[in-house]
């Protein structure tokens, strides 16, 4: 799971999976004029992103940006496949023992980091080492605290066994693995590898221009063949309008659209022989997270009366031009552990005034604000810089959140800062952040009590028993009827208690430069065969 702004390996097998895929409906996945060509190297690809990275150490990261360039860059021992089946990625096969608590993976050989050393099972026994380590501050490590013993029998073969059922246990291995000879001994937070990172993926390293672009080289040797593209560039453009006056200039070629921009900007003819629109729904959600910590949000009443006076429609139809879903809990729908029969609380403002009144705050001043003990009910919501989506959400919530006599105000902070200064060290009232979510239901990492420290996932400080207990449950079986009946009943408790104000799921809207042939939707997204992408050669520009 990662922390969305706004590749492959991690990205798709902890945080981006996407539910399905298909085209918008309002095109052909390429524009008629195109002819069918044979794919040849040469030419880039820009990308453009609104966040930097923070670092390209995947397991020190929880922001998508910096799991977006890692994912190129990296490999773990599995991965999803383009119908989302986990698969072998740096493991060419595995095994499952009969009782589900051994995997045994064997290693694919000849394959080499970027600077030319081998892969070997020391790398994977290395980075399963420094992830468990208390030395290192990383939100992931949970999920390889349940290995009861690792063993290499061998440089190609490593052996994993648990000491009681674990459902998550395969995905877990779609960790990006580290190179051991680079890193061991040292203190992996001060690694030169966060900025000049060294991997198997199908892109090497080049540069980190800071606040300005990421820029990767095609890895010859890659073992699933090289890169049609001989470079993929991250662009960091703050603002998405201007990311879009760049695409139309040709400067970007990729890039995530608005939903005002899929709609009314991207209509015309001409856009549409230059680009392809796609539109599925995401594996993410958007949420406004309480800091528990603070006296305001710790009845709960407050936190439900605040989601009675939002209008999830008005959002979706106001923000997403209808391209989305009212979201009720942390699983998105489509999913197998997602419980349809949750009872959501309603847009209902009389609702939201009662619930306030019976916490206490029944008397209004001259500007209509709610005030208890001399003090107005006030808060500010915090989301990063950049994300048109959110801040429009943020001022949609202001104006309906006046009416039941709260005073909102919205503060906008650059991506780096907000994660390090206000995430991090917990200094926020209210958050406006999105999570992408994993094809596996396990959220142990967000919600259990044992995660509020700094740097990790339960950044608002959710501390339930009962759901504690269900997490553990919901993970620690194969059942699947047993693990519905864990999440079906925590998305009940978090309904209740409204740690966040579940907002909605948008659609996906990426588009990508019609020069670029081989992108084929899937259940995985676009993204699963990105290695396959090609220009042909008269329409190269790079």
């Amino acid at each position: 799971m990662s922390m969305s702004r706004g590749g492959r390996a991690v990205v798709f097998l902890l945080a981006a999976c996407l539910l399905a895929a298909c085209s918008s409906g309002e095109q052909a996945p390429f524009p008629v004029s195109q002819v069918a060509s044979s794919p040849v190297a040469g030419d880039a690809i820009v990308e453009g992103t609104i966040g930097e990275a923070s670092t390209l150490i995947p397991i020190l990261a929880s922001d998508s940006a910096s799991h977006a360039v890692a994912g190129q860059i990296y490999n773990g021992l599995v991965k999803y496949d383009r119908n989302l089946t986990i698969t072998g990625d740096l493991a060419e096969s595995f095994e499952i023992s009969a009782d589900g608590l051994t995997i045994t993976f064997h290693l694919r050989r000849g394959v080499t980091w970027h600077d030319g050393a081998p892969f070997t099972s020391r790398d994977v026994l290395y980075t399963y080492r420094v992830i468990i380590d208390p030395k290192t501050p990383t939100a992931y490590a949970e999920d390889f605290k349940q290995v009861k013993s690792i063993s290499s029998p061998d440089d190609f073969t490593v052996r994993v066994t648990y000491d009681k059922p674990f459902a998550p246990a395969l995905a877990s291995w779609g960790t990006n693995i580290l190179p051991a000879h680079l890193l061991e001994g040292q203190d992996i937070t001060k690694s030169p590898l966060a900025r000049k990172p060294v991997g198997t993926g199908p892109y090497r390293f080049k540069e980190w221009i800071a606040g300005q672009k990421i820029v990767l080289d095609a890895n010859p040797a890659y073992f699933e063949g090289r890169p049609y593209l001989d470079r993929y560039i991250y662009r960091i453009i703050p603002d998405t309008s201007t990311m879009y006056m760049e695409m139309k200039a040709g400067a970007i070629d990729l890039m995530n659209l608005t939903p005002v921009q899929y709609a009314r900007q991207t209509t015309s003819r001409l856009f549409t022989s230059r680009f392809n629109k796609f539109r599925y729904p995401s594996s993410g959600y958007l949420y406004m997270g309480y800091n528990l910590r603070h006296p305001l949000f710790g009845d709960k009443r407050i936190r439900q009366a605040i989601t009675a006076a939002i209008d999830k429609k008005e959002l979706i139809h106001g923000v997403l031009f209808g391209m989305g879903q009212k979201a009720h809990g942390p699983i998105v729908p489509g999913r197998w552990a997602y419980n349809p029969d949750v009872k959501d609380i309603d847009y209902n403002p009389k609702h939201a005034g009662e619930l306030l009144a019976s916490a206490g705050w029944k008397e209004k001043n001259a500007d209509g604000i709610l005030v208890k003990d001399g003090k107005p009910f006030q808060f500010t919501i915090l989301t990063n810089q950049g994300n048109q989506q959110r801040l429009l959400s943020a001022q949609i919530i202001q104006q309906r959140l006046k009416y039941v006599g709260i005073d909102v105000k919205i503060r906008i902070v650059e991506w780096a800062t907000f994660l390090k200064e206000y995430i991090d060290k917990g200094k926020f009232e209210v958050v406006m952040l999105a999570w992408n979510i994993s094809q596996d239901p396990d959220m142990y990492d967000v919600w259990h009590s044992s995660k509020t420290n700094a740097g990790e996932l339960n950044f608002i400080g959710f501390k339930n028993a009962e759901v504690d207990r269900l997490l553990v449950e919901g993970r620690g079986t194969f059942d699947i009827e047993k693990r519905k009946q864990a999440y079906f009943r925590i998305q009940e408790i978090l309904a209740e208690e409204q740690p966040y104000t579940f907002l909605y799921v948008p659609d996906a809207l990426p588009v990508v430069s019609a020069r670029i042939r081989g992108v084929e939707p899937a259940p995985a997204g676009i993204g699963h065969n990105q290695i396959k992408w090609y220009v042909p050669k008269n329409e190269q520009v790079y």
